[in-house]
C-alpha cells in the first residue's frame, strides 16, 4: 500500500494505491485522522490505484466520513474501481458517499 497526499482547491486529496484490507487499513485511517480539515472543505479519497478493498477498507472509508463530518467538512470518493463500487452499492454506501469519475470531476 502507498498513499500520497496533495492539496487541491477544495481541500486535501489522498491517493490510495494497493490493497485497502485488514493488514493495510490502519495506515490510511491514521493518516486521515491526522489530516486537518476545515469546515466547508472536502476530503477527497482518490481510489484510482486501489487494487482491492475488503470490509476493513470499507470501515476506513466510513471512518473518513466521520472524521470529515466532525470537522464540518465533506468527503468524496474519486475513481472508485468497479468491484469496490459494487460493494458500496450492495451495502448502500453509494448513497452515503458521492462517487466521482476522477479527482478532477469533484471541483
Amino acid at each position: 500500500m502507498r498513499i500520497t497526499t496533495r492539496d487541491a482547491a477544495t481541500g486535501p486529496v489522498l491517493e490510495i494505491f494497493g490493497a485497502l484490507d485488514y493488514v493495510h487499513a490502519p495506515e490510511p485511517r491514521q493518516l486521515i485522522d491526522a489530516t486537518p480539515l476545515l469546515p466547508g472543505r472536502r476530503l477527497l479519497l482518490d481510489l484510482a490505484g486501489l487494487d482491492f478493498c475488503d470490509s476493513s477498507g470499507i470501515s476506513a472509508l466510513i471512518a473518513a466520513r466521520h472524521h470529515a463530518q466532525a470537522a464540518g467538512a465533506d468527503v468524496a470518493l474519486a475513481a472508485v474501481p468497479a468491484n469496490t463500487l459494487r460493494v458500496l452499492r450492495i451495502v448502500g454506501l453509494d448513497r452515503v458517499f458521492t462517487p466521482y469519475r476522477d479527482s478532477d470531476s469533484t471541483v
